[in-house]
């Protein structure tokens, strides 16, 4: 089990130091149905170690030059709000609505990801602050819900909404994260108990997988990936799917 969990982390981080997201998807499935934690505990779980190895890609990408602070922290700031107002409606649905709405979510998000057009120019400009407000909140109401830390869906908010380059949109991404699920964890700790152990593992060998995903995201096209990834999610969120609704 400690071996699996070492590669569950260190795939987790991976995905957050390469593509700037997908760090949830991975974490409350893998918590849930390998680890054995319920759904609730999963969540809230899954907020500090996504938020932890996110914090660990910021420090990787900061390097790069692919962080914008002032719409991170725009954008962050009001997601977290949104977040933590949203944490505890969760709280009242059962354990198999709550994986449904992960899967339904998931498959929203997989399609997008293979459907969406990267944007045709890398020096695009912010859109303004109303589309930053809007995507911040949007993404913060969904993190503090489900328990997701955000990024596959902040990414094509930076991209599409804010107008931000790709490569730029994935390292600032992991800041946004970082905020919103601080707040997530803060609106679900009460009533929740933590599984510390476990936890140290998977933030042990995310911290290592985000280091290596932060190197590859230089060399490797982030779109073709995402859409590899986003096969993934899709075939994940159908598992899901078939097992709860039984």
């Amino acid at each position: 089990m400690l071996f699996i969990d070492l590669a569950l982390g260190f795939a987790i981080g991976m995905a957050l130091g390469l593509l700037g997201g997908g760090g949830s998807v991975l974490t409350v499935p893998a918590l849930v149905y390998v680890v054995g934690q319920t759904p609730q505990m999963a969540v809230t779980a899954s907020l500090v170690i996504v938020g932890a190895n996110s914090a660990a890609g910021v420090f990787f990408h900061r390097s790069q030059g692919t962080l914008n602070w002032r719409i991170a922290l725009i954008f962050g700031g009001v997601g977290m709000v949104t977040a933590y107002l949203a944490a505890g409606m969760s709280k009242s649905l059962s354990p198999h609505l709550l994986m449904i709405l992960f899967a339904l979510l998931m498959l929203v998000v997989g399609a997008t990801m293979i459907s969406r057009k990267p944007p045709q120019c890398e020096p695009c400009q912010s859109r303004g602050l109303p589309a930053i407000i809007a995507g911040g909140a949007g993404v913060g109401a969904v993190t503090g819900f489900l328990g997701v830390g955000g990024g596959f869906l902040i990414v094509p908010a930076l991209v599409l909404l804010v107008g931000m380059p790709m490569r730029q949109a994935v390292g600032t991404s992991l800041v946004v994260i970082v905020m919103n699920s601080l707040a997530g964890v803060l609106g679900h700790l009460s009533g929740v108990s933590l599984d510390l152990g476990v936890i140290a593992v998977f933030v042990t060998a995310g911290i290592m997988g985000a280091f290596i995903g932060s190197k590859l995201a230089r060399r490797i096209q982030p779109d073709r990936l995402r859409q590899l990834f986003a096969l993934f999610v899709i075939g994940l969120a159908l598992i899901l799917l078939f097992d709860n609704l039984r």
